[in-house]
């Protein structure tokens, strides 16, 4: 294809940035402004107008399935640029090992280890250490060199306060170097010091990549940074062409070491940059984009675009105010149900939500509607390991003769009782309950030791539902006995003790688990109406899975939605303490509004917004407050459904953004030295500018308060 058919299609902006050259160049793309076209293009633009060399151009990104759609799209304009290397950072990272091996100290034939194999490895270079510890000191080990720094690194505090890491950190390496081998941070950081320690070597790589370009910059972590600055030899003038291209808005990933400053400060860091802005929107229509602009507008730590629409105005997004998470799937399921008998395809839905826990409620109501649907990057909710014990558990206290529970629960987390022992204690088993049969047989003093436990636990869950209840007042919930099986089993601390990302995940997953049992009584029959129901909703998620029908509503997190797009988009938990969480600091803040722009900006023609006024949460039902975003959303801008609370002010930077509304905030525990303990059921400000909260109280009464005045008034917890 020639050079003037594919820039004839572009727009100015992207045109300009396709034919800059010279000093480096950061391309600010705004979401859906085409960057895939203008990274592409721009290569093949190199290659057959300015006669770059294909073979010198080095092009990284995040993902194997962007590296390979970039490089189809570069060969489609051009065909020499199959000769150029167009990949992810770590697979870079490892053919520059490959090369360089001996300076960067392992063995030629050097394998990557994955994260299991890491806790295996600090295990091993750190004996004292438990499993669950190892783990974390993995996990931070993984960290320190994602932000680039080493074992005898002076300054750890970033990683972890305690004084000990360096020690781990160190022991760690001095095993990982003596194996030969490689783990995935060092596809990174081993790279990174190899050039910057061998002058020669840095030469050659200055002689061989006269461009390099890194795709989603705002990904990127300091290691890569560090490592782009040493290819690029921005201090020795080497005239390397460094671009880079993201958006600022878009940086949502800090909690995989992602460094915003690096896209920030990148004009400071690379002298000279020209900045080309990308501000077209080709996927969203105008009333979308200006919920998104109004929304991270709030932010400071960015560069600033204003996002323009070529699709035109568009509906108006709707607000939908409901009375609770179950009141919100209904509301979703009736409009996604209403939609398809007009013609509406299931496909075109997605429903966003903050966690991956939230999933649950959706998909049972979808079930039971019988809507088709898909979770996207993670398993459907009752596949998740965490909720398969836990319900292991759940299903062996109803029935101690359950030998599949037993065996999937008895040695998690470890108890010294092996599949040999458990066999003996089935066999001894029959006829009899499981916990009969633990009590028949002699075990080794280790094993003895692991089924006491396991049977006192037993005993302790059984007695709590089997416990009559008479005292209405002091009635339990099935939820506090879920509670108890996680806690009590080990189980919370056993999938805590996993990677800080997936470790918290799991705990929402399990306290989602305990959310949805608080509907029931602690009874046994409630316990077995529990079971049932959720035995119901596997039979109808088995069903569903039989047909192939690919029309699917996308059930899929916030995070996950980088990248894609959809005709109908609905953003669920908008309430402060979901989305976004509580006691975020000014800096998370900031990266879950990011997050909100990256989630409104997923939808094309529609976008929906949901806030419920209560909230299953740790197994109580509490009152919730609308998402502070909400408020930062320009007044006009949104058709507003439902009762709205006092609390929401669309347009306004303050209400529940107020530092003391946001502390005194709907739902919050407090306690009174008059009036005992008691919630706050709503806040508002008045006239005079005070902020007013009005609490119920566990003896029935309701009083107002203001907060910044009453000293006998505390919040708990």
């Amino acid at each position: 294809m020639q050079a003037e058919e594919y820039l004839s299609v572009l727009n100015p902006s992207q045109r300009q940035a396709v034919e800059h050259d010279g000093s480096s160049l950061l391309i600010l793309a705004g979401a859906g402004s085409g960057k895939t076209r203008v990274i592409t293009t721009k290569i093949a633009y190199l290659i057959q107008k300015k006669h770059v060399d294909p073979a010198s151009i080095l092009a990284v990104t995040f993902t194997k399935k962007a590296a390979n759609e970039m490089k189809e799209r570069a060969i489609h304009l051009e065909p020499k640029a199959e000769y150029a290397q167009l990949r992810t950072f770590h697979s870079w990272g490892a053919f520059f090992l490959r090369r360089y091996y001996s300076q960067a100290g392992v063995d030629k034939n050097f394998t990557v280890y994955d994260d299991d194999d890491m806790v295996t490895l600090v295990t091993k270079a750190v004996p004292s250490l438990t499993k669950k510890d190892a783990a974390m000191v993995a996990h931070k080990i993984s960290l320190a060199k994602d932000y680039g720094l080493t074992p005898d690194s002076d300054d750890f505090s970033a990683i972890d306060a305690d004084e000990d890491f360096a020690y781990y950190y160190d022991s760690y390496q001095r095993l990982l170097r003596e194996t030969g081998n490689v783990d995935f941070g060092d596809l990174i950081l081993l790279p990174y010091l190899v050039l910057k320690n061998n002058a020669n070597i840095r030469h050659e790589t200055h002689l061989r990549y006269r461009v390099v370009m890194v795709d989603e910059y705002q990904d990127s972590n300091v290691a890569q940074f560090l490592l782009l600055q040493q290819l690029a030899g921005v201090e020795d003038e080497a005239g390397v062409y460094v671009c880079v291209v993201g958006d600022d808005d878009q940086s949502i990933y800090k909690f995989r070491g992602a460094e915003i400053q690096n896209i920030l400060n990148f004009n400071r860091l690379f002298p000279g940059t020209q900045v080309v802005r990308l501000e077209s929107n080709y996927r969203s229509t105008a009333e979308i984009l200006a919920c998104a602009d109004s929304v991270v507008k709030n932010n400071s730590g960015r560069l600033g675009k204003t996002l323009h629409a070529e699709r035109g105005k568009g509906k108006k997004p709707v607000l939908v105010f409901l009375p609770n998470q179950d009141e919100e799937t209904s509301f979703c399921s009736t409009m996604i149900l209403n939609a398809h008998e007009k013609g509406v395809p299931f496909s075109d839905w997605a429903i966003l939500y903050r966690t991956n826990a939230q999933s649950l409620g959706f998909e049972s109501q979808f079930l039971h509607d019988k809507i088709p649907y898909q979770v996207v990057g993670t398993l459907k909710f009752y596949e998740r390991e965490e909720i398969k014990d836990s319900l292991a558990w759940l299903s062996f206290v109803a029935n101690p003769r359950d030998q599949i529970a037993f065996r999937r629960i008895v040695n998690k987390p470890v108890r010294g009782v092996g599949p040999t022992t458990q066999d003996k204690i089935v066999d001894a088993s029959v006829g009899l309950s499981i916990l009969e049969g633990c009590r028949r047989i002699k075990l080794s003093k280790k094993a003895a030791e692991g089924i006491e436990l396991f049977c006192s636990l037993n005993e302790k869950l059984a007695s709590m539902i089997d416990v009559k209840q008479d005292d209405e007042e002091k009635i339990m919930h099935l939820s506090d006995f879920v509670q108890e099986a996680v806690k009590g089993s080990g189980l919370e601390d056993y999938h805590k003790s996993q990677d800080e990302v997936a470790g918290t995940q799991k705990l929402a997953n399990l306290q989602e688990l305990v959310n949805s049992a608080s509907l029931y009584p602690c009874t046994r029959e409630g316990l077995l109406e529990f079971l049932d129901h959720i035995e119901l909703d596997r039979t109808l998620e088995n069903e569903a899975e039989e047909d192939e029908n690919q029309d699917r509503v996308t059930l899929i997190t916030l995070h996950n939605t980088k990248g894609l797009e959809y005709p109908r988009v609905i953003i669920t938990g908008m309430e402060y303490g979901v989305f976004p969480r509580e006691n975020k600091s000014a800096e998370e803040l900031e990266e879950e509004r990011r997050l909100c722009y990256v989630g409104i900006t997923r939808a094309r023609d529609e976008l929906y917004l949901t806030s419920c006024s209560m909230r299953r949460m740790y197994g109580q039902t509490k009152f919730m407050s609308p998402s502070p975003f909400l408020n930062e959303i320009d007044k006009g801008l949104l058709k507003v459904l439902g009762d709205r609370p006092d609390s929401f002010s669309p347009g306004s930077a303050t209400g529940d953004s107020d530092p003391i509304a946001q502390k005194w905030h709907k739902g919050a525990l407090v306690y009174h030295d008059d009036w005992g303990h008691g919630q706050i059921i709503s806040g508002k400000f008045s006239e005079d500018g005070d902020y007013v909260v009005s609490v119920q109280f566990e003896n029935g009464g309701t009083k107002k308060f203001l907060p910044k005045y009453q000293k006998s008034l505390m919040l708990e917890g």
